[in-house]
């Protein structure tokens, strides 16, 4: 009886299923984990002044908490890929036999709802030879990973002599072989590699399935290995990128050191001409890059420059001009919403604590 109106294909694929649906919550739990520890130390460094950058070179000043959340929008919208991978998760493929139905009086309905979908598949041929949902895993698993990646380069870089931005303790670095002073940061390499084999496992699949016609094919029995070692290095991965957060620390100086460099508050002083001396924006584009140039030759940074000298490029200028070079100022007024202000960032850290 327990074999009656039953193929190995339905009862292998609706195991699959619910196997997958379990571990998209699981993910899901250690995105939100991660996304807890980001927001801690988000929360701590609101005032924490640093460059942000375009093409690596000091592009505006930003919070450092203000960069920490853009992190955890990544993985918001991960989490969001995952839940939406439920719906096909949660069609039950049980009752469709080998690949054309049963002749036997079964219950399709009774099965979907203790089995714990919402609803049966509607074509049996379709039902056995489908692994979109796999795809959607692997895809969804391989584009967090991306970010995993993208995020431990950032960190690695940070952590170089070269920026010197970022501390990593004891405990998420290792000892070199032979160097004695060397901290490496391994963990963040190790995610960084692993992307790739995410990826190998979503491509591998996409291969699998390009050439098969409908129905069932021994092929698609490699859909288990590729999926369950994509779940295991995934999962691995968030929880060491979860530990490196609960053990990284700003280095607030160099920081500030660095967002002082580069004529980072270039674009607010061409804010400040549009807004208090009725200049286009390209005209006060033009006449900042006079200043900054300037500025370059004189080697001073811009908040080294005399009012009397800026007036020799406009004359226009007051003294509250002056107030547009102070970095803390020049975070605080990008207001608009999504924008640097502590103010913001306050508001997107409760909001997602919420």
């Amino acid at each position: 009886y327990v074999h009656t109106a039953r193929s190995r294909n339905d009862q292998v694929i609706t195991d699959l299923k619910i196997w997958i649906k379990s571990s998209n919550k699981d993910i899901d739990k250690l995105l939100n984990k991660l996304i807890k520890s980001i927001l801690k130390l988000a929360e701590k460094n609101i005032k924490t002044l640093m460059p942000g950058f375009t093409h690596l070179k000091n592009a505006q000043a930003v919070s450092f908490g203000h960069y920490l959340m853009s992190y955890v929008e990544m993985f918001k919208r991960d989490k969001i890929r995952f839940d939406n991978n439920m719906q096909s998760l949660n069609e039950n493929p049980l009752g469709v036999s080998a690949l054309a139905g049963t002749s036997f009086n079964i219950d399709r309905n009774y099965t979907t709802k203790k089995l714990g979908f919402k609803s049966p598949t509607n074509n049996s041929i379709d039902t056995v030879s489908d692994r979109d949902f796999v795809l959607d895993f692997l895809y969804s698993s391989s584009v967090c990973s991306m970010h995993l990646s993208r995020i431990a380069e950032e960190l690695i870089i940070w952590n170089s002599e070269g920026f010197s931005l970022i501390n990593l303790s004891d405990k998420v670095t290792t000892g070199s072989s032979i160097m004695p002073q060397k901290k490496n940061p391994d963990l963040l390499e190790y995610l960084r590699g692993k992307t790739g084999s995410l990826y190998g496992n979503f491509f591998s699949m996409l291969t699998i399935l390009k050439g098969l016609p409908l129905s069932y094919f021994k092929d698609l029995q490699d859909d288990k290995k590729i999926i369950f070692d994509s779940f295991d290095t995934l999962s691995n991965c968030l929880k060491i990128l979860d530990e490196v957060f609960n053990n990284l620390s700003p280095n607030k100086k160099k920081m500030l050191e660095l967002a002082k460099l580069g004529y980072i508050n270039a674009t607010d002083l061409a804010d400040y001409f549009v807004k208090n001396h009725s200049m286009t924006f390209r005209n006060a584009y033009q006449k900042t890059a006079a200043i900054v140039n300037y500025a370059e030759k004189k080697r001073k940074s811009l908040n080294d420059l005399s009012l009397i000298e800026l007036r020799k490029i406009e004359p226009k200028l007051t003294k509250d001009v002056l107030k547009v070079f102070d970095l803390q100022n020049s975070v605080n007024s990008k207001k608009s919403y999504g924008g640097t202000s502590f103010d913001n960032i306050k508001k997107m850290i409760m909001k997602y604590k919420r």
